[in-house]
């Protein structure tokens, strides 16, 4: 036992030593692994035990002027990252069939490993997603997927780097940022409130933006399985496998959460609307005027799907009726969410009505 922990030990100090890049040594959290491990360890125990344990007995806290600044705030640092990644090799000088780490200590070069620094620290500001949903009492949305997605991210971004700042999987990078842009501004404007929603009617496009992203991402790193090129195959298959891995998760959330949802809601209206005697005269009411189920966007952190359908409840309900009106994005059921104006929140309160 004594022997192989020595070996292990070794095997840890030459990579550590003689396997990874000597120009990140003095970077800030990059001397070893555990900090980010531990962190990525204590964000996962945080978000689904102790932060809703703690906020058990506590009311929701009104945050919709803070995620206002808080998602302004990342939609300028994702633009400063996917600016300095193209400044820094893919706006002409990287290829995108094959591109090797530059190791030197060139102008170009270290901007390059600059930047992969800033990325790798704007995996940790984005807990403050998860931590924003506690503290608002919104647990639903800390899901699996969001906590893997969020939780793994750090400590991937570490290994990469620590022995690969630069090269072929800043791709990877270069289009998450982007993503991230217009997934924080949506965010943003959505945290304004309901007057605001009609400037976010591209929000239903959001997912599969996303998805194409993961594609994108997969389809980069594994055409390396197929041509030479000098850049470390562990991390192109590593992150490759990422984006299968997430295309996948997003894939079955969006089949649930959306497709299945739809389906749902489209049996519940027209039960509803017999039930309401909508179709005893031959047709269908519509909603009331300024009732409409529209996609504003239930916050499941920036890179999390976006899908969820909430009905705005603004006039034009009475005793059970509905004035004429129309349906926007969607149906309802009449037990469905509905939306409160005075949330504080992207996402914007659900309520259950009884």
């Amino acid at each position: 036992m004594a022997i192989i922990l020595q070996e292990a030990q070794e095997w840890y100090r030459d990579l550590m030593d003689n396997k990874s890049d000597p120009r990140v040594n003095d970077f800030f959290l990059l001397s070893s692994p555990l900090p980010t491990l531990c962190m990525c360890i204590f964000y996962a125990y945080f978000s689904k035990s102790l932060g809703p344990r703690l906020m058990a007995k506590r009311k929701p806290m009104e945050l919709r002027s803070v995620l206002v600044v808080y998602n302004a705030i990342q939609t300028i640092f994702s633009a400063w990252i996917f600016y300095e990644y193209l400044m820094s090799g893919w706006w002409g000088h990287y290829s995108f069939k094959c591109q090797p780490v530059d190791y030197s200590t060139t102008g170009l070069a270290m901007r390059m490993v600059n930047i992969c620094w800033w990325y790798y620290i704007s995996k940790f500001t984005e807990f403050f997603d998860t931590l924003f949903f506690i503290l608002r009492k919104k647990n639903e949305h800390v899901s699996t997927l969001h906590v893997i997605h969020h939780g793994c991210m750090p400590f991937s971004v570490w290994m990469g780097l620590k022995f690969a700042p630069g090269g072929h999987s800043t791709f990877f990078a270069l289009l998450n940022s982007f993503v991230h842009i217009v997934m924080y501004f949506y965010y943003m404007i959505a945290a304004m409130g309901p007057k605001y929603q009609k400037y976010i009617w591209w929000k239903k496009y959001l997912t599969t933006f996303q998805m194409v992203q993961f594609v994108a991402i997969f389809t980069h790193q594994f055409q390396l399985l197929f041509r030479e090129c000098d850049y470390p195959k562990g991390f192109m298959v590593w992150i490759g496998l990422h984006g299968v891995m997430f295309l996948f998760l997003f894939s079955d959330f969006y089949k649930a959460k959306y497709l299945n949802a739809a389906r749902r809601r489209r049996q519940a209206v027209k039960a509803n609307g017999y039930a309401n005697g909508s179709a005893s005269n031959g047709h269908s009411k519509h909603l009331g005027e300024g009732d409409a189920l529209v996609a504003n966007g239930s916050n499941t952190g920036a890179c999390m799907p976006v899908m969820e359908d909430e009905y705005v409840k603004s006039k034009g309900q009475s005793n059970g009726a509905y004035k004429d009106g129309f349906f926007k994005e969607g149906v309802l059921s009449n037990n469905d969410a509905i939306f409160n104006p005075d949330s504080s929140s992207s996402s914007l309160h659900q309520r259950k009505v009884k």
